[in-house]
């Protein structure tokens, strides 16, 4: 075959248009930016004998976009080392601690928008430190969370709860002893319905400082559970909760 000039030059024209970007192209998607995004919230509490670890779901890809098929998390621990010897980016620094599936949560709880997971293997007085990732349906994993830090340390000793009810109000009556390790900073109250597992959803949003709680948010007809924690702030700023309270149940005084 002959070419003639007539012949290359549309030939020339395509390749002009390909080397341009011929055609109604988006821009290129990096296969990094479909996986998801990393969780920014992880947080470390101790509650009683126990650090609760919890964080919220991505809601995005690393690219910006929905994202459709988070599966679950991986949650990995570290032990802090003293200065000098301490490696966060160290390739054994951290152990896996948790796998969880979205599909069947083992060893984690929801409260809300959470996610719950109570680690119990501690030593006293040792620094523990947390991160976790996001996994898509398909494995792919985010990058590390931000991390989450902290000392266990002995904490308070649990309330003694009492319930009674009035036509307004679940009335929760509780007395505690002073914390050894800081100050009392107050109480928190938790509340669920009765037989649908232990209280988990907090009711004040920031520590009670009398002994009186009055609960004029539930349902009529509905049984519910209560527990309550003593909140001591330590020196560094951090607050520790007790061990839960004993469960009392309550429920509204039908009026006549």
């Amino acid at each position: 075959m002959t070419l003639t000039r007539k012949s290359v030059l549309p030939l020339l024209f395509c390749l002009f248009l390909a080397l341009a970007g011929c055609g109604k192209r988006g821009a290129l998607i990096r296969p990094e930016a479909l996986v998801p995004a990393p969780v920014t919230d992880l947080a470390a509490t101790q509650r009683g004998n126990f650090l609760q670890v919890s964080w919220s779901a991505p809601t995005k890809e690393e690219g910006g976009s929905r994202l459709k098929d988070l599966a679950g998390f991986i949650l990995f621990r570290r032990v802090v080392l003293p200065a000098g010897q301490d490696c966060d980016t160290c390739p054994e620094a951290y152990s896996e601690r948790a796998r969880v599936g979205l599909d069947y949560l083992k060893d984690v709880t929801r409260s809300g928008s959470r996610y719950l997971f109570d680690d119990y293997d501690l030593k006293a007085d040792q620094t523990y430190q947390y991160k976790i990732r996001s996994v898509s349906a398909e494995g792919s994993e985010s990058r590390d969370s931000n991390r989450a830090r902290r000392t266990v340390v002995t904490p308070p000793l649990p309330p003694v709860l009492e319930a009674a009810a009035s036509p307004s109000a679940v009335v929760l009556s509780f007395v505690a002893i002073p914390p050894e390790n800081g100050k009392l900073a107050g109480y928190n109250i938790y509340r669920a319905e009765a037989g649908k597992g232990l209280p988990t959803n907090l009711l004040n949003a920031a520590p009670v400082n009398a002994n009186i709680y009055e609960d004029k948010t539930p349902l009529i007809g509905v049984r519910y559970s209560y527990s309550v924690r003593t909140v001591a702030e330590l020196p560094n700023g951090e607050t520790v909760e007790s061990a839960s309270s004993n469960l009392a149940d309550g429920t509204l005084q039908e009026r006549d």
